[in-house]
Order: C-alpha cells, then sequence, then structure tokens
C-alpha cells in the first residue's frame, strides 16, 4: 500500500507540472501575438512619420527651413509684447471706466401742489465707486432754482431732499 501512494503522487505531480507547461504556452502565445501586434504598430508609425517628413521637406533645404522657423520666432515674440501693451491698456480703460458716470436718472415732480405741473426735476449721476453729483430743480411761478450736490461713497455731505435720494438710488450702478 505504500508503494501505490508513492505512485500516486508521483502521477500526481507530473500531472501538475503537465498542467503549468500547457498555461505556460499559452502564455507564451498570447505574449508572441501581443508582441507582433506591437511592432506592426510600430512599423505604421514609423512609415506614416517618413511620409509626413518627406511632404514636409518636399523642396525645401535647410536653410529655408531655418529662415521660416526663425520668422515664427520673431512674430510669436512680437504677438507677446503686443499681448502684453493690450493687457496694460485693458487694464487703464477698467480704470476709466470705473470713474466714468454710468448711471443716469432723472425724476420729475412737483414741489408745490398748489401751483403749476411737473417742472421740478432732479437728476442723479454715479460711477461705480458710487462718486458723481445730484442736480436738481425747483420751479415755481416766480423764479426758478438750480442746485447741484457733489456725491462720494453715495453720501453727499450737503441734505438732500427725498426726490434726489430716489433718483441716487435709481442711478446706482450695479
Amino acid at each position: 500500500m505504500l508503494a501505490l501512494r508513492a505512485n500516486f503522487y508521483l502521477a500526481k505531480a507530473h500531472y501538475r507540472v503537465y498542467i503549468i507547461w500547457v498555461m505556460n504556452t499559452k502564455l507564451e502565445m498570447a505574449f508572441f501575438i501581443f508582441t507582433l501586434i506591437a511592432i506592426i504598430v510600430g512599423a505604421l508609425w514609423i512609415v506614416l512619420t517618413e511620409k509626413r517628413l518627406k511632404r514636409f521637406f518636399r523642396g525645401k533645404k535647410a536653410k529655408d527651413l531655418e529662415d521660416i522657423i526663425f520668422a515664427l520666432e520673431q512674430d510669436v515674440a512680437k504677438l507677446n509684447g503686443e499681448k502684453e501693451a493690450i493687457q496694460k491698456d485693458i487694464a487703464i480703460i477698467n480704470n476709466k471706466v470705473k470713474k466714468s458716470i454710468r448711471g443716469l436718472e432723472t425724476i420729475r415732480f412737483n414741489p408745490f401742489p398748489d401751483q403749476g405741473s411737473n417742472q421740478s426735476f432732479a437728476v442723479g449721476m454715479l460711477n461705480e465707486e458710487g462718486d458723481g453729483v445730484v442736480f436738481s430743480s425747483l420751479y415755481s411761478r416766480e423764479r426758478m432754482s438750480i442746485f447741484a450736490k457733489p456725491i462720494k461713497n453715495n453720501k453727499s455731505e450737503y441734505e438732500l431732499s427725498a426726490e434726489e435720494k430716489e433718483a441716487l438710488k435709481r442711478a446706482k450702478v450695479e
């Protein structure tokens, strides 16, 4: 019985070796196919690259190409300089726009209900920073008065009427 066991183990071990050998053959075949595909793809890439280079260099000398590359480099440097100048100009323009009057509103009203119509007005003019001026006109039968009040940060050092406040509120730049 001991001899049978030894033979069984030998046969079992031999069987395992055989399975591993078959697996190695399958792996070798897959590796071979993968390598063959990689070589074909590499060869195609080389052929296509050669065609492109031949088409690119057809009828041109190295000196011509060097001149073209040098001209392109100068053009790129010139464009970069112009881009920087344009960016500076845009920054200056943005600062000017912030300080320019962009909010403008007019309100007409009648300060004296017993006489006339909406002949009086208040005009608010503001920039983005809330600086500007408010003009107001009071009209009556005897006279017409015009007032100008400076505005800093949406506030005036002079007292504002309700109409002037409303004109400034509507003229505010968002």
